[in-house]
């Protein structure tokens, strides 16, 4: 059984992925803003407390749970996002500044807080987007999230190479479109092909065995065409 740590598990894939992993038998440590949602299941195998990916006094936190609770992480899952959906003359350089430090400087601070006590054969999943892709099709109005899931795909690829004789493991899981709570705000009436749940599973089975075969790469998953 895997020790799992798991950010922006307050809902959607986070949400139901740690759910999946302690139905399974792991011991999750679920961390997001608000932990009142994966709090309020009262699992046996998730541990849990409010954190902030960007606030270092959280971050101090968990170091301290794990230096306390785990000996070792088996799967660090960089899953906590920030998309905003505005055209780009009208997207402040303050708005840029507040999604970067989420989804490219929020999986920095956690990723150098959680590999001190990863395994040679340990895996670090962070969730990017089809919008990070260079040559995918792009949506007006995401030129701050969708660049700064482009910036995680390089910097997963670096880490690869740099923990290669070492551990841990890195790979990208660039995403399609999923039915998420973050989608609707962002497109309100558009509807995914794909449910959070089902991606969950996907990236639950990646997360504990893609190392075996992927390490630095980015994987497309989505069912439509660029």
């Amino acid at each position: 059984m895997a020790n799992v740590v798991i950010t922006g598990a307050s809902r959607g894939i986070g949400f139901e992925l740690a759910r999946l992993f302690a139905d399974g038998g792991h011991q999750v440590l679920a961390l997001s803003r608000n932990d009142g949602p994966i709090a309020r299941l009262e699992h046996k195998n998730i541990s849990c407390f409010p954190f902030d990916v960007t606030s270092s006094r959280d971050l101090e936190k968990l170091r301290e749970f794990l230096e306390t609770h785990w000996k070792h992480v088996d799967i660090l899952v960089n899953n906590a996002g920030k998309l905003v959906n505005k055209p780009f003359m009208e997207t402040s350089s303050s708005v840029f500044e507040a999604v970067y430090k989420v989804n490219v400087f929020g999986v920095v601070n956690v990723t150098q807080a959680v590999i001190p006590r990863m395994t040679k054969n340990g895996h670090v999943v962070t969730i990017s987007s089809m919008g990070g892709v260079q040559g995918s099709a792009k949506f007006p109005g995401l030129s701050a999230y969708s660049s700064s899931k482009g910036a995680v795909i390089t910097l997963s690829e670096l880490w690869a190479e740099e923990f290669k004789n070492t551990g841990p493991s890195f790979n990208v899981l660039a995403l399609g479109a999923v039915q998420t709570e973050m989608l609707a705000e962002a497109f309100p009436g558009y509807k995914a092909p794909v449910t959070a749940l089902e991606m969950a599973m996907y990236v639950r089975d990646f997360s504990l065995t893609g190392h075996n075969f992927y390490n630095g790469k980015v994987l497309q998953v989505s069912n439509t065409t660029p």
